[in-house]
């Protein structure tokens, strides 16, 4: 399995540290960027991220920056994409559970403890597939397919 992780400026730090020691076996973490801490435009990153996501050639995506709002604003902007802000494992089930998150964001003042649980508990977090959460997912490609 291949995750992409990105970050702007804000996220740089904790990314770094997910890189050193982040161990999920079959698990290869895929760096995106940045690069430092020097000021990056978010959007950059978490456009060419869900890109990849979108088109299978990572996984999952995970993006760090400051709240984790704003990545996850422009990831959700790339039709398939659905990438949840979370801020505890429990997000992380629940957006996997019933949405089929491909993607998540987080705060870069997170936690490399609380970090590395959210990531594992995305990965090991299947999409329930019940029928109600696939007609609501259903319903979103819809309407990106016709807007």
């Amino acid at each position: 399995m291949k995750v992409g992780i990105t970050s702007d400026h804000r996220g740089y730090d904790l990314k770094e540290l997910i890189k050193k020691e982040f161990k999920h076996d079959g698990v290869e973490l895929i760096d995106y960027g940045t690069t430092s801490e020097e000021a990056v435009d978010y959007p950059d990153f978490a456009f060419k991220l869900a890109n990849d996501v979108r088109d299978k050639k990572v996984d999952f995506g995970v993006t760090i920056c400051g709240s984790g709002f704003g990545m996850s604003i422009a990831c959700n902007k790339v039709k398939g994409i659905r990438c949840a802000r979370v801020k505890d494992v429990e997000d992380v089930i629940l957006t996997r559970n019933d949405n089929d998150a491909n993607m998540i964001s987080f705060s870069g003042r997170s936690s490399l403890e609380l970090a590395t649980a959210i990531l594992n508990r995305m990965i090991d977090t299947p999409f329930s597939n019940e029928e109600r959460h696939i007609r609501r997912i259903n319903k979103i490609k819809e309407y990106e397919a016709n807007n």
